[in-house]
């Protein structure tokens, strides 16, 4: 059995998987081809293959949709497209990925505050 992460990157190593992303690139000579305009529409495309396995399931539907193996191997497969992407997209436009969500955190914390619970 081979090991997945036998390039040394660890799922949780960002930069790594942003490195070996553009290696995967480079090897190939993609690089003329990753502007960001191609994969922000490289990056709608894959999520709107994502959207579509949920598309005509109910909600209850939708929620188990991790239960059936096939469907799940879909699910993960589109959400790793979707990653890459954005990832690459990042790394073009040198946007620290992980920094721009705690910041937009931070600022949905301050425009949408906890609410005060009613006086009884």
């Amino acid at each position: 059995m081979t090991d997945p992460h036998a390039e040394g990157t660890r799922p949780d190593d960002l930069p790594g998987l942003q490195r070996r992303l553009a290696d995967f690139a480079a090897t190939r000579h993609w690089q003329p081809y990753h502007t960001p305009k191609n994969l922000v529409a490289a990056l709608g495309v894959e999520a709107a293959e994502l959207q579509e396995i949920f598309q005509w399931l109910t909600p209850e539907e939708s929620a188990r949709v991790m239960d059936d193996p096939d469907t799940a191997h879909r699910v993960t497969d589109e959400v790793a497209d979707v990653l890459a992407y954005l990832l690459q997209f990042c790394e073009v436009l040198g946007v620290d990925p992980l920094d721009a969500l705690a910041r937009k955190i931070e600022r949905n914390e301050h425009r949408f505050p906890v609410p005060t619970p009613p006086e009884t």
